[in-house]
């Protein structure tokens, strides 16, 4: 189990985290605060594995709180202010949450917690054969609530929201990522590492190539070791990732 923390100083929003938590079988609320120093307080003869954080508090915002920890848990900041998305990235949060926000948004959040948690706990041994690896079943979530979730991206002193399920392929270049949108002539060009996107992306991509990540969804069609989304667009894959696309498309071959 996940022990947390919510904090917000709003009551009726305290009320909503507390009421999201209860309702996430691999989440137990440790404790709730109306204030980031009342959270100070709180974590000085407690500990937990994850903070559901408000941003905008009076005397200290969430922001500010959780740069102060020397060791701080993982983190989700929520927030009404979508300015706050990129900086709430800096200080590594798992996740942001925009108010209003719904259970299937919290859900999203919250299954990204237990997937940092379970890699930075080592409580879980990767087993592609076991279900152990995925995080248990929460209340209703459909089979493509991933394809509805998104991103923020910083581009051109501007911050972007960008469709996970609408993201084709993303090219890196140097210290840049081009991101290439459904349905947009022109990527998305931002200041990040490959990696980075890469793990916030759910298991529909795949990377293919040093400068490459797909989605397989996007594909419609393999020529040897090209990739071809469509008439104007093939992508090579590289010889370190022959191998695991190779297994992906052995998965899915009907014979």
């Amino acid at each position: 189990m996940i022990r947390c923390l919510a904090i917000d100083d709003e009551p009726l929003a305290l009320s909503q985290l507390v009421s999201y938590i209860s309702k996430v079988p691999f989440l137990v609320l440790a404790g709730q605060c109306q204030s980031a120093l009342e959270a100070r307080a709180f974590l000085e003869h407690d500990t937990v594995d994850a903070i559901f954080c408000d941003i905008n508090m009076p005397d200290l915002n969430g922001m500010d709180f959780v740069k102060s920890l020397t060791a701080p848990p993982l983190v989700v900041f929520t927030t009404a202010y979508s300015e706050y998305a990129v900086e709430g990235f800096r200080v590594n949060a798992v996740d942001y949450l925009l108010k209003p926000f719904g259970l299937q948004d919290f859900q999203r959040a919250a299954n990204r917690v237990f997937e940092r948690w379970k890699a930075e706990s080592g409580r879980w041994k990767e087993n592609t054969q076991s279900t152990t690896n995925n995080p248990p079943s929460t209340s209703n979530l459909s089979p493509s609530s991933l394809e509805n979730d998104f991103l923020y991206l910083k581009t051109d002193y501007r911050v972007v929201k960008v469709a996970i399920a609408d993201i084709r392929y993303i090219e890196g270049m140097s210290e840049y990522l081009k991101v290439w949108v459904e349905g947009e002539p022109k990527p998305i060009i931002t200041l990040l590492a490959m990696k980075k996107i890469e793990e916030r992306l759910p298991g529909t991509f795949m990377r293919i190539h040093r400068s490459y990540i797909v989605n397989l969804n996007k594909i419609q069609e393999v020529n040897k070791n090209r990739i071809i989304l469509d008439a104007r667009t093939n992508l090579p894959v590289g010889d370190l990732y022959k191998e695991a696309f190779q297994r992906y498309l052995q998965s899915r071959f009907v014979s």
